[in-house]
């Protein structure tokens, strides 16, 4: 079988650890099960430090799941390519887990509904935004509790538009939590209840003007965006710019400028404060993507 998996952006300003939206950047996955024996090869992005032995996320994944449903494969033949780039904030490790956890789970069986692959995914990756929108697509509003994982998936409009400046260099998750603080004020609570509140509702409606307002963060992206030097450099030039419709991707260090499809002035201003900052970025234009994980056969 062959998945198309695409990746993912979360938080996406003040929806930290709840929000995320899949995009038009996929990650493809074949796999085989063969007579015995293991393996694994790897093409695209991160092919030369990715590992091909059992220690593998996608591997890992498929072993999970396998667990779960008590099968056993004779053997497995993995043919990985990636497009999402790996450690940038665009749900490169949601992309492996989700992809691995349904290619094992077809092969046993189909065994797995929509809402245990979640809740098996999340167990891995530790929380849901990232594969929630890896499996379902659109825009997911997610949280997890000692009850489980609740979520609601709708579509993202096809006017929205997302331009991704990923950088050259790479931030680790775990090092970006680290920056955060134990507590926050009460005051900042507020603010973020309230903001993430609007922007949920204008992404539903496609309101750009409230989204715009509903970007504003103050849980997370003003604690990391300082982790990265040019990092933090870009949000300041794109603030001055006036282009306050960017967020922090994930954990970073991408940077995604959220605007209405067709806008040609903000796109060509963005690129051009990106550019300004050097050659260690890449920009790349996505739309969402409102299907997630497709699964085929030959």
């Amino acid at each position: 079988m062959k998945l198309i998996i695409p990746a993912t952006t979360s938080n996406i300003g003040p929806g930290f650890d709840c929000l995320g939206i899949a995009l038009t950047l996929y990650n493809t996955i074949e796999v085989e099960e063969v007579g015995e024996g293991i393996g694994i090869e790897i093409s695209g992005l991160g092919k030369d430090f990715i590992p091909t032995d059992d220690s593998n996320l996608v591997y890992r994944s498929m072993l999970k799941c396998f667990q779960k449903v008590g099968y056993r494969p004779r053997g497995l033949s993995i043919r990985l390519h990636n497009e999402i780039p790996i450690a940038r904030g665009l749900g490169s490790s949601a992309a492996s887990i989700v992809g691995g956890i349904v290619a094992a789970n077809n092969l046993s069986g189909g065994h797995l509904n929509r809402e245990e692959l979640l809740e098996l995914a999340v167990e891995m990756e530790g929380h849901p935004d990232d594969v929630g929108p890896a499996l379902f697509g659109g825009l997911v509003v997610s949280n997890r509790d000692d009850v489980g994982v609740h979520y609601v998936q709708t579509p993202i409009s096809n006017r929205i538009e997302f331009m991704a400046a990923i950088p050259d260099r790479t931030l680790s998750t775990e090092k970006a939590r680290a920056a955060l603080p134990d507590r926050v004020s009460f005051g900042d609570a507020i603010f973020n209840v309230g903001k993430a509140s609007l922007l949920t509702a204008a992404l539903i409606k496609g309101d750009m003007g409230a989204i715009v307002s509903g970007l504003e963060d103050r849980l997370h992206e003003p604690y990391r965006i300082k982790l990265i030097d040019s990092l933090e450099a870009l949000y300041l030039d794109l603030g001055k710019h006036g282009l306050n419709n960017v967020f922090l991707s994930g954990a970073g260090p991408t940077v995604i400028m959220l605007s209405e499809k067709g806008r040609k002035a903000d796109e060509e201003l963005f690129r051009k404060v990106v550019q300004g900052h050097g050659d260690g970025w890449e920009i790349k234009v996505l739309e969402g993507d409102n299907k997630g994980i497709r699964v085929l056969y030959d």
